[in-house]
């Protein structure tokens, strides 16, 4: 018995120890996970401020303004309760940078409009002795005199443009509304009669409608008025010689059989289905001006001839000059055309393909029985007529006009190496190219060029100046220039008066489509806006076959010299090559479509689409576009910032809404090329880019591509930007005297401050780069978070 009480002791005493054992255990589990909790509750604390509140609030705010609503970002920030936060600090002195750049425009602006008002008033004075304000109450419109001076009346109408501009909507009614404003637009369409009679329709066009245009842009009256003076104008530039070529040289090549198997061409090929009846009756009409414009304006063309057989022109020389027809000729012509037309709008059916080509022939032998034009001319404008009527875009590029068109499309031409512009009316070299045979040869920036080969360049337009300095590779050009005075010769009174010729052996030139913010003296351009916060800017001018390569040599780069934020300047940049435009949007998209193009079968549509291969980083993206950014830049502009990438922020204004892709093909022969509209463009999401012809048609603005922040530029905004981004794009030659004066570099502070919209895109970067920093630290907190957890959930098991 003993033994058994023994065992039972023992078996009781094992028990205790085992019980006394797991409590230890438990105890310490329980220490071990209140441990754990403790750190979670400090883990989470520590998180909160990044987890729960500022980050949403960032994510938000920089949402806002991305949108261009920075008063709603404001809003949000001051609701935070974290004002502490360092993110939340310098967001809200991006938005202060904002207003007060906003708040000085919307000044200057204002001073402005005061200053128009004040000069408008001293026109109004000059005229009588009424105040300006004639349109209000008590106010005598009958003190205003007739201004019978064109350049008086440019001035006026300049002056209340410019007033209008800096108006508000009330102002602008108000301003329109005045009756010495409204007895101004009367003159002015009074005087443009005046100069229409003498047949001077480019006066009519420069000194009143082109003014009244711009007043008033959505009066279709001025507006379809001032097309039709454009049209007249060039009809009578069509028929005089110029410094570059005889009017028999212009034409030259040009055949009827080219416009008719661009026709064919068309048939098939062309976007939409052709309205026949539409380009015939356009071409008539030009016809008909045709008749009109040789009836008033023979005077010009015959002083033009006489100026070459005077030998004020050294070259050109007409083999025989030009007669208009007489009255009754030009009065059976337009008969004749006038029952063309009655039969085009008589037919039941339309007009088809060789109905229209039938209209063409009567045209032809109409014109061999009558007013006996120049046939070359005549075919020219009835094919640009008509063509116009499907759009601006698709044109006949003439045999003699197809070296100049190559030259825009590919950005190569054989040539010096210049850019040239127009200061104060000469013809000035604006920069030189580097390692060009400009660069070396004597001719620097600032230089006037007085004369090319001997020909004057006084009255020489830029397209002519740029056939006349360009030449097969190999030849030579001599230039007759004019330095700008040094510092020392100012004080000389023979200061500017000296020239010097200048021979140039022409080479291949390729202009360069990348360039940055600033040009060094030794050609190189700087792409580091802000070293500080890792800001690139690059500029592409156009979309050529050397822009992608250049691109990516650039954006290598400055990935290399810590590039965190990139903006991509695509203002002004009317376009170029589609299949560019397409690699360029690669480069900042991994995969998902970039551009749909859909010709007039949906079923042939084309996509393209973005590859993951060399794909640059995913760092903040934001674009800078305007009303001359089209085609090619709207492709990329449109493809970044489409709602299925939402790749980019846009900064500036609407694109200009070319909506459409063109195709060239030699199909015309004998030399001729035609560019025809192809095809329509879709955006990734399938929205179309609309055309601004087709919208403005159905009285809607929303064409193109438009900006998420909208900064729209006065016109002095737009010309203190010109001339500080010319100053800073311009090279000069490598021994430059640097005592020569204009010739200046701006800091990027003075760039930023006359530049809004690179400085409000800068600003939105800066928004996005605190937005990506709130992303990866709230990102961070969150993967700490859950690893802390699943280390949590493994203790337990």
């Amino acid at each position: 018995m003993r033994d058994t009480r023994y065992e039972h002791i023992k078996d009781k005493t094992r028990i205790i120890l085992i019980s006394f054992v797991l409590l230890c255990l438990l105890a310490a589990a329980t220490c071990v996970f209140a441990g754990e909790s403790k750190s979670a509750e400090k883990f989470d604390s520590a998180t909160t401020a990044v987890v729960t509140e500022p980050a949403p609030i960032i994510e938000e705010a920089c949402s806002e303004i991305c949108k261009g609503d920075f008063a709603a970002a404001r809003q949000l920030l001051e609701e935070s309760s974290e004002s502490e936060n360092t993110a939340i600090t310098q967001l809200t002195n991006i938005i202060s940078e904002y207003e007060a750049i906003e708040q000085r425009r919307r000044s200057a602006r204002e001073a402005a409009y005061a200053e128009q008002l004040a000069e408008l008033a001293q026109h109004q004075k000059s005229f009588g002795s009424r105040r300006f304000g004639a349109g209000r109450a008590g106010a005598d419109a009958n003190d205003v005199n007739d201004v019978n001076d064109a350049n008086n009346l440019t001035e006026v109408l300049a002056v209340i443009a410019k007033a209008g501009e800096f108006a508000e909507q009330k102002q602008k009614e108000q301003l329109l509304s005045d009756v010495f404003v409204k007895l101004t637009f009367q003159q002015a369409v009074d005087k443009a009669a005046e100069f229409e009679a003498k047949g001077k329709w480019l006066d009519a066009y420069i000194s009143c409608y082109s003014w009244l245009q711009a007043i008033d842009p959505e009066n279709e009256a001025y507006s379809d008025y001032a097309d039709q003076l454009l049209t007249k104008a060039n009809i009578v530039a069509s028929f005089q010689d110029s410094p570059c070529e005889t009017r028999e040289e212009r034409f030259e090549g040009v055949q009827k059989e080219m416009f008719v198997r661009a026709i064919d061409a068309l048939q098939f090929n062309y976007v939409s289905i052709i309205d026949y009846r539409q380009m015939a009756t356009k071409a008539i009409r030009r016809c008909e001006l045709l008749a009109e414009v040789m009836a008033l304006s023979f005077d010009q063309i015959a002083q033009s001839e006489s100026l070459v057989s005077s030998g004020e022109v050294s070259e050109g020389v007409p083999k025989e000059s030009f007669l208009p027809p007489d009255s009754k000729k030009l009065a059976a012509w337009s008969a004749a055309l006038a029952a063309i037309l009655d039969e085009i709008n008589q037919l039941a059916i339309g007009v088809s393909k060789d109905k229209f080509i039938d209209i063409l022939e009567k045209v032809l032998a109409l014109n061999t029985t009558t007013v006996q034009l120049p046939r070359q001319v005549l075919i020219a404008q009835f094919a640009e007529a008509a063509l116009f009527a499907l759009d601006r875009y698709t044109v006949m590029v003439w045999p003699r006009q197809v070296q100049d068109f190559e030259k825009q499309m590919t950005n190569e031409f054989t040539g010096i190496g210049i850019e040239i512009s127009r200061e104060k009316g000469l013809l000035t070299v604006a920069s030189l190219l580097p390692d060009t045979p400009a660069y070396n040869s004597g001719l620097d920036a600032g230089d006037v060029i007085e004369a090319v080969d001997g020909v004057p360049t006084k009255d020489m337009t830029l397209t002519c100046a740029v056939r006349k300095i360009t030449g097969p590779a190999g030849t030579k050009v001599r230039l007759t220039i004019r330095h700008p005075p040094t510092a020392s010769l100012l004080r000389s009174k023979t200061a500017g008066e000296k020239t010097s010729d200048i021979t140039i052996t022409r080479a291949k030139i390729t202009v360069p489509t990348i360039r940055g913010w600033q040009r060094t003296e030794q050609g190189r351009w700087l792409y580091m806006i802000d070293d500080a916060n890792g800001i690139g800017y690059v500029r592409i001018t156009s979309f050529s076959a050397e822009t992608t390569p250049d691109l990516e040599k650039v954006l290598n780069e400055l990935e290399a010299e810590g590039l965190k934020g990139l903006i991509l300047d695509l203002r002004s940049n009317s376009g170029g090559l589609l299949d560019v435009a397409i690699k360029v949007t690669d480069k900042f998209l991994e995969e998902g479509p970039i551009v749909i193009t859909r010709p007039r079968s949906w079923v042939s549509s084309t996509y393209a689409s973005a590859h993951k291969e060399k794909t640059h980083p995913n760092y903040p993206l934001v674009v800078l576009i305007n009303r001359i950014s089209a085609s090619a830049s709207e492709i990329v502009a449109g493809a970044l910032a489409d709602e299925v990438h939402n790749r980019t922020t846009l900064v500036g204004g609407r694109t200009h809404g070319k909506g459409s892709v063109q195709g060239i093909t030699p199909y015309p022969d004998g030399g001729a090329q035609l560019k025809y509209t192809m095809a329509h463009y879709h955006l990734p999401s399938g929205q179309r880019v609309e055309s601004r012809d087709a919208m403005k048609k159905l009285g809607r603005t929303d064409w193109g591509v438009g900006p998420n922040v909208e900064v729209k530029l006065t016109s002095d905004e737009l010309r203190k930007m010109i001339d500080v981004q010319r100053d800073n794009d311009v090279l000069v030659k490598a021994d430059h005297d640097p005592c020569v004066p204009g010739l200046k570099k701006h800091t990027i502070e003075e760039t930023l401050a006359t530049n809004p919209q690179l400085a409000i895109g800068v600003l939105v970067l800066k928004a996005k780069l605190i937005q990506e920093e709130a992303k990866s630290v709230n990102r961070k907190a969150v993967e700490l978070k859950m690893s802390l957890l699943q280390k949590q959930e493994f203790n337990g098991f």
